[in-house]
């Protein structure tokens, strides 16, 4: 018993600090749940892929991916391959990247 505790301890920062999740935003043209469900069923098993949110109302698809694994060409060729050409609408910043700071007044400059 002790020893899988230690196990799964070990296990634990990896699972935590091990993927570099990425968020970004595409549109899309969508104009019904039959191409949700399409672009659902199909962009899921793409390589690194943790999760997809297709917004009809707005035509987008929010992918949240894994950063070392797949990149946002591979994806937006994902969506080619099933007739749904996708652009990028808006990007997350990487979670493990901090803004830069001006030395001299310490404000945020944008990047």
């Amino acid at each position: 018993m002790k020893r899988i505790i230690i196990f799964l301890m070990a296990l634990m920062p990896m699972m935590v600090f091990g993927a570099n999740k990425q968020k970004v935003v595409l549109s899309c043209d969508i104009h019904c749940q039959g191409c949700c469900d399409k672009i659902m069923k199909n962009i899921a098993y793409e390589k690194g892929v943790k999760d997809i949110v297709c917004d009809l109302k707005n035509k987008t698809v929010t992918v949240t991916y894994d950063a070392d694994k797949t990149n946002i060409p591979t994806l937006l060729k994902a969506f080619e391959r099933i007739g749904k050409p996708a652009k990028v609408k808006s990007q997350e910043p990487p979670k493990n990247e901090r803004p830069q700071t001006d030395a001299n007044t310490g404000a945020s400059t944008p990047q």
